[in-house]
């Protein structure tokens, strides 16, 4: 018999192997409530609010420049972004942070 098999075939102390796993998965169950289930929806709320950008709306980019969306083109996914008079940036949809109110 080969390590492995002696391991789980001995008995453990405190009640064999599935109370000796219990602490491991309770620990991956606290951490899917606790970080990855609430960055999942973090990130969805994100996604739909950068589908819902249109012409009109004011933005805020990743890099914290404010503008105006100037215009949108469907196929590069990208954003035409009014920041001053006479000044547009072509931006990327992924690099829009916030939708301002």
């Amino acid at each position: 018999m080969n390590f492995f098999n002696v391991m789980l075939l001995q008995d453990a102390p405190g009640g064999g192997l599935g109370m000796s796993m219990l602490p491991i998965v309770l620990i991956f169950a606290i951490m899917y409530f606790l970080i990855f289930r609430p960055q999942a929806k973090k990130q969805k709320k994100h996604q739909a609010m950068i589908s819902a950008v249109q012409k009109g709306d004011r933005v805020v980019t990743a890099g914290g420049i404010h503008g105006t969306v100037a215009g949108v083109k469907e196929k590069e996914n990208t954003l035409i972004v009014k920041i001053d008079d006479n000044v547009k940036v072509e931006l990327s949809r992924s690099s829009i942070a916030r939708k301002l109110d």
